[in-house]
């Protein structure tokens, strides 16, 4: 049952041992912080996309990360949502100095096929980004034939 749902689970081919999934929980177990979390580094984010006749609608989970950190482009029907993020913490105590610092990035590409690009809206709320790409005006291009 626990192999249901693999963290960090490795592509398995003909010079596994058998101590992979051990080995696996041991990466796992001593990450950053306690619990386990997924990091930007490790994942990506959850899309939903969904249409009517006028609008194709993208929804991107994006919890704690602030507008200056997205860009949102459309290139060639193809839209693109990157999150490029640079992490700096720094702590002073008398005779003791603490820096991290971590950058990190991830992107999403979803084809359109009929997106307009003029028009596109996107609103960043909560931690919940939602776009709206307008299609592109079918031309009616049906011919009406005589019938003799």
């Amino acid at each position: 049952m626990a192999g249901l749902v693999p963290f960090n689970r490795k592509k398995a081919d003909l010079s596994t041992t058998g101590f992979e999934d051990f080995y696996n929980m041991l990466d796992d177990f001593f990450t950053d912080g306690w619990p386990v979390k997924r990091s930007l580094s490790g994942d990506t984010f959850k899309v939903d996309v969904s249409e009517d006749e006028k609008n194709y609608y993208v929804d991107a989970d994006l919890p704690g990360i602030n507008k200056e950190e997205l860009n949102v482009s459309l290139d060639e029907g193809r839209l693109t949502i990157s999150v490029k993020r640079n992490e700096n913490t720094e702590e002073k105590k008398p005779n003791y100095i603490h820096r991290e610092r971590r950058c990190c990035s991830m992107q999403r590409s979803i084809f359109l096929s009929e997106a307009e690009p003029a028009g596109i809206k996107a609103k960043l709320d909560n931690g919940e980004l939602k776009i709206t790409v307008p299609k592109k005006e079918k031309k009616d291009t049906s011919v009406s034939v005589d019938i003799e």
